[in-house]
């Protein structure tokens, strides 16, 4: 599989970090599950080398629970096949410190040993790294920077239990106001910010700007472009745990839940994306910031996907919330140039760096998966040379582009199980496992009575 290395790499790789941090102890070997969730196992650092040698015996299962940590069993995968073991081995080069767990503590991420291009493969870093295969075998190369919104929440929840932004630091006042790009919010939570960049750095997480956002203690952060997307998803996978580690290290919480206060704007996981050929030529380039016709293709190949990754894309009932008017959220598939409110945006710039960006994603989908569902579009718009429809220019409202999306899980999910694009690039099985997973965990979500199902039919 793609992240393996020979034994001799590995253990280079390992005495190097510990002639760095001799005082390591325990390793966490990270597992990123089908919610985006980090997972694993606590090893002894004496352990490290015989990990890289020989790989972790892990529950396949572990890929496939739900949000609340609950094994589901779909498909006959967990209870019904005896839930056997799989082999998890290293991705290269990310041994690291964790340094909000002091100097004793480091982590590796791992991926599952499965066969290429198997039917039932489960690891979402499998399913991107055969579609990343798909490009290579092209001649192309997939250029992508991933860009995260997410909410700093006082520790202290409201009385009816709601979260709340944090007070600014170094005062008693709570943050209220929607100063987007402010530079009084960067600097009142400077502290947490500069630790943040510290602790990327200590763990190769590439970070470039940040930025306050329309909402109370709500902040973006871009992660540098890759040539790797594999590394690229690997990056917002363990910048959202570190993100997390830094709030609680400064007294607050991190989150990434899409949409944490129904009157305020949701987070997103805005992703761009450009392709290179085996001249390393940027494909999108061309004509200037009209770019070129496989850039236009590559657009039509997303908004025909889009229907069906939105269950991807918005993976839980929350996200749904994000889709409203006038919040630079799309509510159909439209594309546009320089325009904020469409799905599909060409942004202004060199004509070298000509790229897209993907703009309907919730902060909290599975990095893997988001970009292997991409990914995934963009061919689907090579092969077919789809043609996007026009531009979209001013705002978007819900009924521009060529067709709305569907907007509710239930809505999404269905459009997921009819899919004719993503099956021809990703293991049908495999998308009809997430579907029936994510179908299972809102049942379950929807069988607890809430407080507004009290105040209203009580």
């Amino acid at each position: 599989m793609a992240g393996n290395m020979s034994r001799k790499d590995g253990l280079t790789e390992v005495e190097l970090f510990l002639q760095r941090y001799p005082d390591t102890r325990f390793i966490d070997a990270v597992l990123i599950d089908m919610c985006g969730i980090a997972r694993g196992k606590r090893i002894p650092v004496g352990e490290l080398p015989t990990l890289f040698a020989q790989g972790l015996s892990v529950t396949a299962s572990l890929y496939a629970l739900d949000a609340t940590g609950d094994q589901l069993d779909v498909m006959g995968r967990g209870f019904s096949d005896g839930d056997p073991d799989g082999t998890a081995i290293p991705v290269p080069g990310t041994v690291a410190p964790m340094p909000w767990a002091g100097p004793e503590h480091g982590q590796v991420l791992l991926h599952l040993d499965e066969p290429d291009n198997s039917a039932a493969l489960i690891d979402p870093r499998n399913i991107l790294a055969a579609v990343v295969a798909a490009y290579a075998a092209r001649g192309l190369t997939p250029v992508v920077a991933c860009e995260l919104e997410f909410y700093l929440i006082d520790k202290q929840r409201t009385a009816n239990g709601h979260p709340q932004p944090p007070s600014l630091p170094g005062t008693d006042r709570r943050d209220r106001l929607n100063q987007v790009y402010s530079f009084d919010t960067l600097d009142y939570f400077g502290e947490l910010l500069d630790r943040l960049q510290d602790w990327a750095e200590m763990q190769a997480i590439p970070t470039s700007a940040a930025s306050a956002e329309f909402a109370p203690a709500q902040f973006e952060v871009n992660l540098e472009h890759q040539s790797s997307a594999l590394r690229a998803a690997d990056h917002a996978a363990l910048f959202r745990r570190l993100v997390k580690s830094a709030a609680i290290h400064n007294g607050m919480e991190a989150s990434f839940h899409p949409k944490p206060y129904p009157d305020q704007a949701g987070s997103g996981f805005h992703v761009h994306i450009s392709l290179l050929d085996d001249k390393n030529r940027n494909i999108f380039a061309g004509r200037g910031e009209r770019g070129s016709d496989v850039l236009r293709h590559a657009i039509g190949g997303l908004c025909a996907a889009l229907p069906e990754t939105m269950a991807i894309c918005v993976p839980n009932i929350a996200g749904f919330r994000r889709f409203q008017p006038d919040l630079f959220v799309p509510l159909s598939a439209c594309w546009g140039y320089n325009n904020r409110s469409v799905a599909v945006r060409v942004p202004p710039g060199a004509d070298a760096a000509r790229r897209l960006e993907h703009r309907v994603a919730c902060a909290d989908a599975n990095p893997y998966l988001l970009l292997a569902a991409l990914l995934a579009g963009i061919l689907y718009g090579l092969d077919e040379a789809a043609d996007p429809g026009p531009d979209i220019t001013g705002r978007a409202a819900g009924d521009a582009g060529p067709g709305k999306l569907p907007l509710t899980p239930w809505d999404a999910l269905a459009t997921l199980e009819k899919a004719t694009v993503l099956p021809r690039y990703l293991p049908s099985t495999y998308l009809a496992f997430y579907a029936q997973a994510k179908r299972r965990e809102l049942e379950k979500f929807i069988t607890a009575p809430s407080a507004r199902e009290y105040a209203w039919y009580l």
